[in-house]
């Protein structure tokens, strides 16, 4: 298992791509996700990613984050062999999931959210690369 990705909600991808081509990094995919209702550009960095999250409408839960919380972390995302096989364990072990099976996210990529109330107080999201 390692970290995917970062995803940071912001209210504007360019103004914010801006700041991170000034500091010297490029992005790597950009694509909208109606399904998380979000915009979304994926920066390489190391091993990792961050991802910068704009809401694509007032329904989008990134806009509900960022008018309840600021702008910011939103959540950090662990990358998994299988999704259905870690899904089926943490609710077997009575944890709060958001997400009880994959959805589709970013780059095609199955995607499941834990409710921070079951993780210490950080959301967090299991992605499976196909």
């Amino acid at each position: 298992m390692q970290v995917d990705h970062i995803g940071i909600a912001v209210e504007d991808i360019q103004v914010m791509l801006d700041f991170y081509k000034t500091i010297g990094l490029e992005v790597k995919h950009q694509e909208e996700v109606p399904s998380q209702g979000v915009k979304v550009a994926m920066l390489p960095l190391g091993h990792t990613k961050l991802e910068l999250l704009e809401p694509l409408s007032e329904e989008s839960p990134i806009y509900k984050f960022i008018q309840k919380k600021g702008t910011g972390i939103h959540h950090v995302a662990l990358e998994v062999d299988d999704i259905e096989k870690s899904l089926a364990t943490l609710k077997d072990k009575g944890f709060k999931l958001i997400n009880e099976t994959p959805v589709q996210g970013a780059g095609g990529a199955k995607i499941a959210f834990i409710h921070p109330k079951s993780a210490g107080g950080v959301l967090y999201e299991l992605c499976q690369h196909s």
